[in-house]
């Protein structure tokens, strides 16, 4: 047995025979944390493989620093790597207990300190078992201190420290290749800091996030105020007037904004095999009280959800590439929507079936002003109840009124459906509709969820008429973007009962509904053109809120005087008079036009629309990417102080009663302390099985 323990003590001695002792703890300890730390939502058996994978490529090029230098300076270097390595995974530990996300460079310097942002005392974070991260660290030193480890002293061999470098980042491609092969665009288009760790590490976040910060650090530091005087001439040469027939007349109201997932225009009054697909949304589209809008079109770029919600929320449209909420979310100046309406006395908050980090939502939500932010943290989300993308429709939106009925009103209120998302796979317990039979199956299923989808607003509209809400709310509902991408062609062209359909099909197949409920409203359907980037502007015009000082780059949809160009994110446009699409221009038939036969009249127009929509969209670029907000602040607006805001489960319901018991206007005040939650009906099968046992 000595012989054993002495031969073992000679190997890890050695200068190789100790680098691979710490890899191996790092690694252990890495995969160790993934597994009890975090919840990283591996679904697969290649998501498990790279969890396994991905520490080693960090931690070859790390520790593998300390093989190009010799004596006990290479195992003092390798064990600071593994020590720095320990204190980044029990800080991302701490941050994640309380968030449910990781440590960015962006929050640690925008956030005035981590500690701040952590709120509650440090002690009431921590675990006992969190030391356990430097536990190798300790066995470690003490090797090192009582000569257990003789360190080698002969001159090192560089060329092994360049040898594992190079074997390093190969494997970085090798498990950055796999990644791409699971989740497409991960780094390009990020979604959730937790796929990033998920795919590629914890450690790799820490360098993807500083190398992002410096970026934006970078073009920040070289905006000036005088970067707003240009983007304020561009607005109020664009900006339209009110329309007066319906300036305030909302005013005081409730607002729901109800996000139609992935749904489309064409999906209203369409039928499959004869059956009617959102009967629901058909009847709320034509209600006599309801604003309905045919020539509405999403914008979104890679951002999807997330540029949709910037549009709506700011007026500002997404990036070129990535998601602005998950690059600026957490450090950017915001003048908001809902940052308006909380300077007014309104409750804002918003619902969401799934992680509170997912699109970045946890912190862009603080920028934005959003008082309360419920995710799934605060409803009750069994297996059954969750379609991957967070929990169903129906499901989620019954448990919501038990935090609708207790905002103080007036309030404005944001429900994110996520049912109709790609792949529209529904268990068969809630399908009840048959599929389409385009023979591609990522557009067959669209119809089972768009079905399902729209029993949900059903219920959730049901039970808004038997609690009161409706008659005294604002309703705004919208579709966030394509369901079906322009790369179904045939598919599409089956489901619309076409042969085939051009680019110019394609374009106004990016139409999206959107609808203006009320019943102070006389309904019916404009056929005005515009976009998401219009949404903040109509609403804060219905509402009466003051925003002729305001940056925003849509136009209110019921003004009289607005430009009806709608910009896309690549440079396309569409109008009511001509399109262009590509190198391609259309007229407002669909009909291509020889660009060299345009008259001088078309010619004039076709430039100040391409300039109208390169105009818009580079100075909405510049406004994020330099955060050009800071330097400017209208009247009557107050810059929002994120710090205010926390949504963590128990701060979320803590802040919920106070405000009730200060203002007694929810709804379950007013209705004498009773719960409305009992007039909320669903057919869900899950609930009734739930009820059943």
């Amino acid at each position: 047995m000595n012989s054993f323990f002495k031969k073992t003590r000679q190997v890890l001695s050695t200068r190789a025979g100790f680098f691979w002792l710490v890899l191996f703890l790092f690694w252990l300890k890495t995969y160790l944390a993934y597994q009890n730390n975090f919840t990283l939502g591996v679904n697969n058996t290649m998501q498990q493989f790279l969890l396994l994978l991905n520490p080693l490529p960090v931690g070859l090029l790390l520790i593998g620093i300390g093989l190009y230098f010799g004596g006990k300076k290479s195992y003092w270097i390798e064990i600071i790597v593994s020590l720095i390595q320990s204190t980044w995974l029990f800080a991302n530990t701490l941050y994640y207990r309380e968030f449910s996300d990781f440590l960015s460079f962006g929050i640690i310097k925008s956030s005035s300190s981590v500690s701040n942002n952590l709120g509650s005392s440090i002690l009431e974070i921590i675990h006992p078992t969190d030391f356990l991260l430097f536990l190798d660290v300790v066995i470690l030193i003490l090797m090192m201190s009582f000569k257990v480890i003789q360190p080698d002293q002969s001159r090192p061999k560089r060329r092994y420290g360049a040898i594992t470098s190079v074997i390093a980042i190969v494997l970085f491609g090798i498990n950055l290749s796999l990644a791409e092969g699971d989740r497409s665009q991960l780094l390009t288009r990020t979604f959730d800091n937790n796929y990033i760790v998920k795919y590629l590490g914890v450690d790799f976040f820490a360098g993807y996030s500083a190398y992002q910060t410096h970026q934006q650090t970078s073009t920040r530091k070289n905006a000036n105020s005088s970067d707003v005087d240009k983007v304020l001439d561009f607005v109020n040469k664009n900006r339209s007037q009110p329309n007066v027939s319906y300036y305030g007349k909302e005013k005081g109201k409730n607002v729901f904004i109800f996000h139609l997932e992935s749904f489309q225009q064409f999906l209203i009054n369409y039928k499959s095999d004869g059956e009617e697909v959102t009967p629901n949304i058909n009847r709320f589209y034509a209600d006599q009280h309801t604003m309905s809008f045919d020539n509405f079109f999403n914008q979104v770029g890679q951002g999807k959800t997330s540029d949709a919600e910037t549009m709506l929320e700011t007026s500002l449209y997404g990036l070129p590439s990535g998601s602005s909420m998950t690059s600026y979310g957490s450090s950017n100046t915001y003048q908001a929507l809902p940052a308006f309406l909380d300077q007014r006395g309104y409750a804002t908050a918003s619902m969401h079936g799934d992680v509170g980090s997912f699109w970045n939502r946890d912190n862009t939500y603080k920028s934005w002003g959003y008082q309360y932010f419920f995710d799934s943290a605060y409803f009750d989300d069994k297996d059954d109840y969750n379609n991957g993308y967070g929990m169903k429709d129906k499901i989620f939106l019954k448990q919501s009124a038990k935090y609708l009925e207790q905002l103080p009103q007036p309030f404005y209120a944001k429900i994110i459906t996520v049912t109709n998302h790609y792949p529209y796979d529904l268990d068969k317990q809630n399908q009840s509709i048959a599929k389409t039979k385009t023979g591609d199956k990522t557009v067959d299923g669209y119809v089972q969820t768009a079905h399902y989808l729209d029993q949900a607003f059903g219920e959730f509209i049901n039970y808004l008429k038997k609690s009161g809400l409706y008659d005294n709310s604002m309703i705004v509902a919208y579709g966030d973007h394509y369901g079906i991408s322009n790369n179904h062609p045939k598919a599409l062209a089956k489901l619309l009962g076409k042969k085939s359909v051009s680019k110019y099909d394609l374009a106004m197949l990016e139409k999206v509904p959107f609808m203006i409920h009320s019943n102070n409203l006389q309904g019916g359907v404009n056929h005005t053109y515009g976009g998401e980037i219009d949404v903040m502007p109509t609403l804060m015009d219905l509402l009466g809120i003051k925003d002729d000082d305001t940056i925003q780059l849509g136009n209110d949809l019921l003004s009289t005087n607005r430009n009806q160009t709608v910009a896309f994110r690549n440079g396309d446009f569409v109008s009511p008079d001509l399109s262009k699409l590509g190198s391609k221009v259309y007229d407002n038939q669909g009909k291509k036009i020889d660009t060299k036969k345009l008259t001088a009249q078309q010619k004039q127009i076709l430039k100040e629309q391409q300039d109208h929509t390169d105009k818009s969209l580079s100075m909405s670029d510049k406004i994020t990417t330099g955060d050009l907000l800071r330097f400017y602040t209208p009247q009557d607006f107050n810059k929002v102080d994120k710090s205010q805001y926390k949504y963590k489960y128990s701060d979320g319901i803590k802040a919920l009663k106070k405000a009730r018991r200060e203002k007694k206007s929810s709804l379950i005040d007013q209705n004498g302390g009773k719960s409305t939650q009992d007039l909320y009906e669903t057919d869900a099968p899950e609930l009734k099985d739930d009820d059943n046992k």
